[in-house]
């Protein structure tokens, strides 16, 4: 079956690829939050969060990173945490086609939100 042409022909490529890079981080957001995460936990978390993202189709690459100055903050006498919002700042690559959409999510202080957003899309 061609899965392009039987549900995505109704959109552009452009559309396509933030489509994919959003569901994807909505996807991760809302799995991955409410995760028990400490200080010696953190990257291997990243690296899982990371890897499973990459296997979906148009993820080209995915950075996470978690902020360990706020994880030692709220840091508890059980010496971990929930992993919360503030505390991540994702950046996802889909592409498809030859565009590619770079996704973002950062806490912005002003805000007080772990905002998701476009940060760029480009023609590759």
């Amino acid at each position: 079956m061609d899965v392009d042409k039987k549900y995505f022909s109704n959109i552009t490529s452009r559309e396509r690829a933030i489509f994919e890079g959003a569901i994807s981080m909505g996807a991760l957001f809302h799995q991955f939050i409410g995760t028990p995460v400490n200080i010696d936990s953190a990257k291997s978390l990243e690296i899982a969060i990371s890897k499973s993202l990459k296997l979906q189709p148009a993820i080209e690459d995915v950075e996470v990173r978690i902020d360990l100055e706020k994880l030692k903050e709220v840091n508890t006498e059980f010496d971990y945490v929930s992993l919360s919002g503030d505390m991540l700042n994702v950046k996802i690559i889909s592409k498809i086609d030859n565009i590619m959409a770079i996704i973002k999510m950062e806490f912005i202080e002003e805000l007080n939100y772990p905002l998701m957003y476009i940060e760029d899309i480009f023609d590759e």
